[in-house]
């Protein structure tokens, strides 16, 4: 497997970002192919624009992708193949900031290794994952799913998992969380404060180690800076 040169995570309230989803025919990367992707581009809390295409992946989408997307082989049939759809995508996101759920492990994945097997280009936006936000700042929940955090604020989830509909309810999602984030950071306290890498500038994750809680970077393995836990 290539080593993704990506973004770093970041964990903090911005005014100007993209949201960003991907339908996909699966889980892997290595055998899975993108069948939508959908933006939206944010200044200043705003949205001021949108993208949104399918994407015809050469192959026939498995049953259990439909089940989940609803996205069929005839609705794909006259969409654009991956290196079309992911140089219009590449070309709207710009050198933005990005923002999804659970994007650091999946959504991130799939599409630096589009960009590289299609165009040759590297993905190096640096992104904000709402999954791990919500994870800290909404301990009261018992589930994380992006229609889960949806629900919790109120939000309306029929039509979740088609690409643009969530990405529209993330935005909603992350500018909630943003609040939170604001008044805990008004509020004081260390420990509410985001912790920065100082060699990287990527976020600092606290993690349990042999010799008990530490901070290491969300870039690991390519930034090992740590730092120890404040007592």
């Amino acid at each position: 497997m290539m080593e993704r040169n990506k973004g770093k995570r970041v964990g903090r309230y911005a005014k100007d970002y993209v949201v960003f989803d991907l339908e996909t025919t699966g889980i892997s990367p290595e055998r899975d192919s993108i069948i939508e992707i959908s933006a939206l581009k944010v200044q200043d809390h705003a949205v001021v624009g949108e993208f949104s295409t399918l994407v015809n992946p050469g192959r026939h989408i498995p049953a259990g992708a439909t089940a989940v997307n609803g996205i069929t082989d005839e609705m794909v049939a006259d969409a654009p193949d991956i290196g079309t759809a992911m140089e219009q995508f590449l070309a709207f996101i710009g050198e933005e900031l990005l923002v999804g759920h659970n994007i650091h492990t999946f959504d991130m994945n799939f599409a630096y290794d589009a960009a590289w097997s299609a165009l040759g280009r590297e993905l190096r936006n640096d992104y904000i994952d709402t999954l791990y936000l919500a994870r800290r700042y909404l301990p009261e929940l018992s589930h994380y799913k992006l229609t889960d955090v949806a629900a919790h604020f109120h939000l309306q989830t029929c039509g979740a998992h088609r690409a643009l509909f969530d990405c529209r309810m993330n935005q909603s999602c992350y500018e909630e969380i943003g609040k939170l984030m604001e008044v805990r950071k008004q509020s004081g306290g260390a420990e509410e404060e985001e912790q920065t890498c100082p060699s990287c500038g990527g976020e600092l994750v606290l993690r349990k180690g042999k010799f008990g809680m530490f901070y290491g970077c969300s870039s690991f393995p390519r930034c090992r800076f740590t730092r120890k836990v404040r007592r």
